[in-house]
């Protein structure tokens, strides 16, 4: 940075050394074409004091003003620098966010397809279980059914036979009270008497 500094002074020097020669050169020029003039040495030496001050006065502005302009140019190229660094890293960080945001963005809508799948799965698993349940219910329930009217006809069945037997015997109790004498009877009862008799 300082030898950059002292080469741009030593170029400003140079050219304001090189102006004043070329000015010095054409007022010599000027002073030998009107030598014949007896007040030509008075104008030579003014016009060369004159260059001279204004070359010096050059090379001062070139030296005073050079650099705050050369620092004012090199802090403006840094501040552009920077400013162009600064929005090359928010670039760079806002592709990385987007990237990101849409890495998370594609991740999500996987995680939401997922789920989708997931709860689809669950759904058709408890209309299984339902369905399963249901028909464990119904078979349950026409078992009992089955039970409940196989016990109803066996007390049907039952109920008829008693009512079978009670009119049976009622039937016989008749048949027998019109059949019957009372002979018969004694003679019955004398019978029974006997095979009881034979049993003891």
């Amino acid at each position: 940075m300082f030898a950059d500094k002292t080469k741009g002074r030593n170029k400003a020097l140079t050219a304001a050394a090189t102006f004043g020669l070329i000015v010095a050169g054409a007022g010599y020029a000027m002073a030998s074409g009107e030598a014949h003039h007896a007040d030509s040495g008075v104008l030579l030496k003014d016009f060369l004091y004159r260059v001279f001050n204004f070359g010096l006065m050059v090379a001062i502005l070139v030296y005073f003003v050079s650099k705050p302009l050369k620092n004012g140019l090199a802090a403006r190229r840094e501040g552009i620098a920077q400013a162009i660094k600064a929005s090359e890293d928010a670039e760079q960080a806002a592709k990385e966010k987007y990237q990101e945001y849409d890495a998370k963005l594609t991740q999500s809508e996987s995680e939401i397809d997922a789920i989708k799948l997931s709860i689809k799965e669950e759904a058709e698993l408890e209309k299984q279980r339902i369905i399963a349940e249901a028909k464990q219910a119904a078979e349950k329930i026409k078992l009992d059914a089955q039970k409940a009217a196989d016990n109803e006809i066996a007390k049907a069945r039952l109920t008829l036979q008693q009512d079978a037997a009670t009119m049976a015997v009622q039937i016989a109790e008749d048949v027998l009270k019109k059949a019957v004498t009372k002979e018969d009877q004694a003679r019955l009862v004398d019978e029974y008497k006997l095979k009881v008799g034979e049993l003891h």
